[in-house]
């Protein structure tokens, strides 16, 4: 069984300041906890159910981890709202240092994209698209809330994201011969567009877009076209949408 102690733990993982406290990050998901097993991630404890482990036995490093509990006890503590079969409690990373140079042809910024779930599937936008970095602002979700691990279906294990001021990503995509784009309601066109530099793509904040202080940074302002015609279609796309629509026209047009 699981504690009520470990249960609190668990629970009280939803929040950051008890993450930094605790040293912990929460993962939750069969399909996830899976790819954590077999990720760089530390699991410190690992509760799951007799079926699980038996299905991952051999993604197992440390069995001594590993706790058996029944579905039951899994429900107690889970923070889903439809709880599966096991639940890792990860250790949290330190912060890495950027990278000296970015050798890849798109990375992306975000500012300040509050909702976890945005960034969860942006993470996992990336790594369809094979994006090796992502930078966000310091005031954009945390890495680690659950929610945003959740959403990223297991991503997060294998693209590497910082939050950092935009500055030095400025100066790094500047040594690394970026050219800076941004998502503006008054852009151009992203279908009329040749990306054939490297690119540093900014996606802005879901009520306000991207900053004036980064928008003065910003080389090139890009917009998806609106196709509907009528004036009271939807006035914008989902963040997570349109990084999606935007990284496809890249790469189809770089084919990497």
């Amino acid at each position: 069984m699981i504690s009520k102690n470990s249960i609190k733990l668990i629970k009280s993982l939803n929040n950051k300041k008890n993450r930094i406290k605790e040293s912990l990050f929460l993962v939750e998901g069969d399909k996830i906890v899976a790819e954590v097993l077999e990720s760089k991630f530390v699991i410190e404890k690992l509760y799951a159910t007799n079926s699980f482990i038996a299905k991952n036995k051999s993604k197992i490093k440390n069995e001594k981890v590993v706790i058996e509990v029944t579905r039951e006890d899994i429900e107690k503590a889970s923070l889903m709202k439809n709880p599966q079969s096991s639940i890792a409690l990860c250790t949290l990373p330190a912060e890495k240092e950027l990278p000296i140079k970015i050798d890849s042809d798109l990375s992306i910024f975000l500012d300040e994209i509050q909702d976890p779930g945005n960034l969860g599937t942006i993470i996992r936008i990336c790594d369809w698209f094979g994006i090796e970095h992502l930078f966000c602002s310091p005031k954009t979700a945390d890495l680690f809330n659950p929610k945003v691990i959740q959403s990223s279906m297991g991503s997060f294990c294998r693209v590497n994201v910082w939050h950092t001021a935009f500055e030095p990503v400025f100066e790094l995509a500047s040594k690394s011969e970026m050219k800076i784009l941004g998502t503006f309601l008054d852009g151009e066109n992203i279908y009329t567009q040749n990306f054939s530099s490297r690119i540093l793509l900014v996606m802005g904040n879901e009520g306000n877009g991207i900053s004036a202080e980064i928008e003065k940074m910003v080389e090139k302002r890009i917009k998806i076209p609106e196709f509907n015609k009528n004036p009271k279609s939807a006035e914008s796309l989902n963040v997570s949408v349109a990084t999606a629509i935007i990284c496809s026209e890249i790469k189809r047009q770089t084919n990497h």
